[in-house]
């Protein structure tokens, strides 16, 4: 017997759906080296996830002697320069499992927590109609790993999230979706996310179906029933 789908599928951007998250490191490093700071490769792993305000506060303690609006603006304009120069980086099966849902007619959010103006860069450069509403972090008042990004989303599609599947690469991002009640499936890039609570963790999105997303809708579900 076929697993129902989900009502819908709410998808983390940076790192699950495209692999921005080296851009963003690469961005931090030079920003703090200007004001005369250092920055390490774990300074910036331990930002992956964060709400850009949060990530603007810990770099103006790194040293940035800027405000958390300025900090913000110049790294979103770096990654969205970046991304027009090499293009979009999609995760690996990210695109495919993102149009077949689409096909299927299930219902997607982005929630992520780059500026909604960088999103919609993004969106725009795919070329399939991917998504129904898209959430940046200046569209929320609290940031991963508040649940809000995920309720917002939610309450949005007009949906339960209990009957939604949300995929996150993050700690904060994670947290968020766990927080709000979707089942969630973390699929570990730069950090690792064994023992934070996810659903199942899938090592790659790549080779991913529908009909894997729905399993795990129905295993949850069970779970929860019994």
């Amino acid at each position: 017997m076929t697993s129902p789908l989900p009502a819908a599928v709410l998808w983390d951007m940076d790192g699950t759906l495209v692999d921005t998250e080296p851009y963003w490191m690469a961005a931090e490093t030079p920003l703090v080296e200007r004001f005369g700071g250092t920055w390490t490769h774990e300074d910036g792993l331990a930002m992956v996830g964060m709400g850009l305000e949060d990530a603007a506060r810990v770099l103006q303690g790194a040293g940035v002697r800027l405000e958390v609006d300025e900090i913000v603006a110049h790294l979103t304009d770096e990654v969205m320069r970046r991304l027009r120069e090499d293009g979009v980086p999609f995760r690996p099966g990210a695109r495919e499992l993102l149009r077949e849902l689409r096909e299927q007619g299930v219902p997607t959010a982005l929630v992520t927590m780059s500026m909604s103006r960088m999103a919609r860069v993004i969106t725009e450069l795919i070329d399939f109609d991917a998504f129904d509403l898209v959430i940046g972090g200046d569209d929320v008042t609290h940031a991963k790993p508040h649940p809000a990004p995920y309720l917002q989303a939610c309450a949005a599609l007009g949906v339960d999230p209990a009957d939604t599947v949300a995929f996150e690469d993050s700690l904060t991002g994670t947290a968020s979706a766990i927080a709000a009640g979707t089942v969630t499936v973390g699929i570990p890039h730069m950090v690792p996310l064994d023992g934070v609570g996810a659903h199942e963790l899938w090592p790659t999105l790549d080779g991913r179906t529908v009909a894997d997303v729905a399993d795990v809708l129905a295993r949850v579900r069970q779970e929860v029933d019994a």
